[in-house]
């Protein structure tokens, strides 16, 4: 068993899943982290092709959501003894350079000699390979990484990246009941970790458009009700933390 485990939330993505395990599944990644996909009762084949590759795979019976599915790698990699978690989405947008650089991040100290809890692969930092966003994405993201940096004073420029790489420390605690969103785990978490007295960092990534499939974002009334949500669910945080109720342990 390695040290890294990467987790892979999936959800209708048969047609992303071959072109993703034929990259993840190679020897430069394998060498060091083993692969686990959480298939969130997809009504296609995701799950079957999942299976065809060299990963361990946990099928829910019912479609629990985002958050849902990546507390399940989290709470698999507790049980498991792992020590790094690295998160992508099934999507195809993650490139898989990106992985063997965010375990690089987590595990190389700083100046002063910490190394971060968190680390976060932004399409908007210096050094990264991105592609055009709509203008309501736009919006949205502008307006988190505002709140972020209103209610914490930390600079965090793309607060709904799935791609991140957390350290034992930060899985275990997302993977104990009341800890993580189970929905829409994104600029709350970030602003709850911070709160808390994580150590949340940025590096820069390579990113794709999306080619096949459907974004959980996608259309006008789903993007409406995030917006709606997200903001009453950093004010629920904000308010746990403040008052206690939200703790380290």
């Amino acid at each position: 068993m390695n040290k890294v485990l990467i987790v892979v939330p999936a959800f209708n993505e048969e047609a992303n899943m071959a072109a993703l395990f034929n990259n993840l599944c190679k020897p430069e990644i394998r060498s060091f982290a083993d692969i686990l996909v959480v298939n969130d009762a997809s009504k296609d084949q995701t799950g079957f092709i999942a299976k065809t590759y060299s990963v361990s795979v946990v099928t829910h019976v019912f479609n629990l959501g985002y958050g849902s599915a990546l507390q399940v790698g989290y709470k698999y990699a507790v049980r498991r003894g792992y020590e790094y978690v690295i998160q992508i989405d099934a999507d195809g947008q993650h490139n898989i350079s990106n992985i063997s650089h965010i375990y690089q991040c987590l595990t190389t100290p700083d100046a002063e000699g910490s190394l971060p809890d968190i680390v976060i692969g932004s399409r908007f930092v210096e050094g990264s390979q991105s592609f055009k966003i709509s203008g309501i994405k736009k919006i949205s993201l502008g307006m988190f990484s505002w709140l972020i940096k209103t209610i914490t004073g930390k600079t965090i420029t793309d607060p709904t990246s799935g791609l991140q790489g957390l350290n034992k420390r930060t899985f275990t605690y997302y993977s104990k009941y009341g800890n993580f969103d189970y929905f829409y785990p994104d600029a709350n978490m970030i602003i709850q970790m911070l709160l808390l007295g994580f150590k949340v960092e940025e590096t820069a990534s390579v990113m794709h458009e999306r080619t096949a499939g459907v974004s959980m974002h996608t259309g006008l009334f789903k993007q409406m009700i995030y917006m709606l949500i997200m903001p009453l669910s950093i004010w629920t945080v904000v308010k746990r933390v403040k008052s206690g109720l939200q703790k380290l342990s």
